[in-house]
């Protein structure tokens, strides 16, 4: 197996900037990313779904737009018939159940938290992230910058799926503007 490097490798640079105050987003690249994407057909999603809540222990799939965390490990319905898995194995499926895709490679994974977090993320994304409007548990397909992403909202952090060519100029759009409210980069 080839050796996984990271698109950020050499720009992660772990320290505090921004105001001279309070840390107010705390940003982390999540290393070694094992995302595994499962499809099913429209006929197959009611089976498809009960093979990936088992995955993590859950009682069922989550919906469209949701995530279920469980044994470790996550699973997100990035649309009505798509899951990305998170640091679990994709159940084995024939041809004629659905298709399992491994994009571990293809994505860069970022967790930002803190009290100012969804602010910056607001400011770069078409979304509402209000409690209200975006509870933990919620899963989007939006854009950062014209890029097409990934974020779910968990129950203290964002964590945001940029893809790999992207990543790096994404990366650095997000610290400056994180350096406003004091910003805490961590390895």
């Amino acid at each position: 197996m080839a050796e996984r490097i990271s698109a950020l490798a050499g720009h992660v640079n772990p320290g505090r900037f921004g105001t001279d105050g309070e840390v107010g987003v705390t940003v982390r690249e999540v290393p070694n990313l094992e995302l595994m994407q499962v499809a099913a057909w429209p006929d197959t999603l009611a089976t498809v779904g009960t093979k990936v809540a088992d995955t993590v222990g859950s009682i069922e799939a989550p919906g469209p737009g949701r995530a279920a965390t469980g044994n470790g490990c996550a699973v997100l319905r990035i649309e009505p018939l798509k899951f990305w898995m998170l640091g679990a194995d994709a159940p084995r499926l024939g041809p004629n159940d659905g298709a399992v895709l491994d994009l571990s490679h293809s994505r860069t994974h970022l967790r930002i938290s803190g009290p100012q977090a969804a602010i910056l993320l607001n400011r770069h994304l078409p979304l509402d992230l209000r409690d209200m409007s975006f509870p933990v548990g919620t899963v989007a397909s939006t854009a950062f910058d014209h890029v097409g992403i990934t974020l779910w909202r968990t129950e203290d952090d964002f964590e945001v799926f940029l893809p790999r060519g992207f990543a790096l100029s994404l990366w650095q759009t997000l610290l400056l503007g994180a350096a406003q409210f004091g910003c805490q980069v961590t390895d």
